[in-house]
C-alpha cells in the first residue's frame, strides 16, 4: 500500500481509491479539505502503476490499514473510500470501529449490487466467472476496457472519460480482475450491525443512466439502505447528475456532502 501524506491539522481521514484507481482521483478533494484535515492517500497494490501482490488481496489491504493506524499513531480518523475502497472501509469498521470516527463511503457497500440474492454457496462460482469476464488478455485490451466503462458507467463527461481511462489503464490487469472478483465473493450484511461510528453513503445518480429502467432517484437510495441495513448510524445522501465517480462529475456537490457529514464527527 503506497502512502501520501497531505496537511499538517486537525481531523485525520485516510482516503482510499476504487477499483484500478489512484491519488489522482482526490485530487480535488485533497485541496478542499487539506487546510483543516490530515490527509493520508493511499494506493492499492497493483493499482495505478504500483507493484501487484498475491491475494487475497482485500484482506492484505485491510491489515495494511490497521498497521498504517497503529504506527503513524493516525488518531481516530475518518475512513473515505471510493467504490472497493468504501467496502474495505465498511469491512474495517466492522471490525476495528474503536480505531476510527466514521466512514464515508462513495457507491460502494457491503455486498455487490444485483448479486444480493445469490446464495452464499453459489457466490465463490459467481465470482470466478466475473473474473473470467473481466481479465484483459493485452494491455491495449485492458485499456480499451477502462476507456469503456469509464464513458458508459465511470463519468458524463466524454473528455473526463478519456482522461480519467488514461489513469487507470496504468493499474495491474491481472490485480484489478482479482480485486474484482473478491468483492464479487464478499456479503458483509451480516455484520452491519459492528459498525459503531457514523456511517455515510453517497450515492450517485444519472437519470439518463436509469431511465430504460424507471429507477428514480429516491427508489436508489432505499435500494442502498436495504444492503447497509443493520448499521446504527447510517444515513444516504444522493448526488444527482453523477455517476460512479462523483467526486469527479460533481466536485463541489460532493465536497458540501463531505463537509456537512465531517462536522458531525470532529
Amino acid at each position: 500500500m503506497h502512502v501520501e501524506r497531505h496537511g499538517k491539522q486537525g481531523t485525520p481521514m485516510i482516503l482510499i481509491p476504487g477499483l484500478a484507481s489512484g491519488a489522482w482521483v482526490w485530487q480535488d478533494t485533497v485541496r478542499q479539505l487539506e487546510k483543516d484535515h490530515v490527509l493520508y492517500v493511499v494506493t492499492l497494490a497493483g493499482f495505478d502503476g504500483q507493484a501487484a501482490t498475491e491475494g487475497p488481496l482485500l484482506e492484505k489491504a485491510r491489515a495494511s490499514l490497521l498497521d498504517l493506524i497503529q504506527t503513524q499513531k493516525i488518531d481516530k480518523p475518518v475512513l473515505l473510500g471510493h467504490s472497493i475502497g468504501a467496502t474495505l472501509a465498511i469491512w474495517f469498521a466492522q471490525q476495528h470501529s474503536e480505531l476510527i470516527r466514521g466512514v464515508i463511503a462513495v457507491d460502494g457497500l457491503p455486498i455487490s449490487p444485483g448479486t444480493e440474492n445469490t446464495p452464499a454457496d453459489q457466490r465463490p462460482a459467481l465470482a470466478a466467472r466475473f473474473k473470467t469476464q473481466m481479465t484483459a488478455p493485452t494491455p491495449e485490451i485492458f485499456a480499451a476496457m477502462q476507456l469503456q466503462y469509464m464513458r458508459t458507467m465511470g463519468v458524463i463527461d466524454e473528455k473526463l472519460a478519456q482522461s480519467a481511462a488514461r489513469h487507470t489503464s496504468k493499474s495491474d490487469p491481472v490485480a484489478t480482475a482479482n480485486y474484482a472478483s473478491e468483492i464479487v465473493a464478499m456479503d458483509l450484511r451480516k455484520d452491519m450491525h459492528k459498525v459503531l461510528v457514523p456511517l455515510l453513503e453517497i450515492s450517485p445518480y444519472y437519470a439518463t443512466d436509469f431511465a430504460s429502467r424507471n429507477i428514480s432517484l429516491e427508489a436508489k437510495n432505499a435500494y442502498y439502505l436495504s444492503l447497509l441495513h443493520g448499521a446504527p448510524q447510517l444515513q444516504v445522501v444522493a448526488i444527482n447528475h453523477s455517476r460512479h465517480f462523483p467526486m469527479l462529475d460533481q466536485p463541489q456537490a460532493f465536497a458540501e456532502a463531505l463537509n456537512q457529514f465531517l462536522k458531525t464527527v470532529q
